[in-house]
């Protein structure tokens, strides 16, 4: 299973928080992930959604169909974003577009560590796989990406 997180753009600052729009820096952000994520993902990859208004623009950067997701709004947790997700099990690629700290928590998790406040910057994608060896399965970072390190 591939699973791929995907912090939103960046967004106005203002109440209420799950209200808040993307700024036209972060529109930008959002377009030039996008691009390089519909360049990468698989067909079939399952994009899960926070209801919050900076997440569900974030992803319609995308122009992919996504299910927006109660569970994965602004304080969820990392155990509720990876039930949604059916980490580790999924057939699929399951790319989640969420929030700091949760997603900063999970990729913490996947890299061997115990649930640490790391920070996923705004826009950046992080990429994770499962690989088996010798009947061991473990996930690995595949990629970071981040919209200043895209050409475009």
């Amino acid at each position: 299973m591939d699973l791929i997180l995907w912090r939103h753009a960046e967004a106005e600052i203002g109440e209420p928080d799950e209200g808040r729009a993307l700024t036209g820096k972060g529109q930008k952000q959002a377009w030039k992930i996008a691009d390089w994520l519909d360049r990468n993902l698989p067909n079939t990859c399952r994009i899960l959604v926070s209801p919050a208004t900076r997440t569900v623009q974030t992803a319609e950067a995308l122009g992919r169909k996504f299910k927006i997701h109660p569970d994965l709004g602004p304080g969820a947790t990392p155990e509720q974003v990876l039930a949604a997700a059916h980490w580790p099990d999924s057939k699929e690629a399951v790319l989640i577009v969420g929030h700091q700290p949760a997603l900063g928590q999970i990729a913490s998790m996947l890299m061997g560590m115990e649930k640490k406040e790391w920070t996923l910057r705004k826009a950046n994608v992080w990429w994770f796989a499962q690989r088996e060896r010798n009947d061991v399965t473990s996930a690995y970072l595949r990629a970071v990406i981040a919209p200043e390190l895209l050409v475009k």
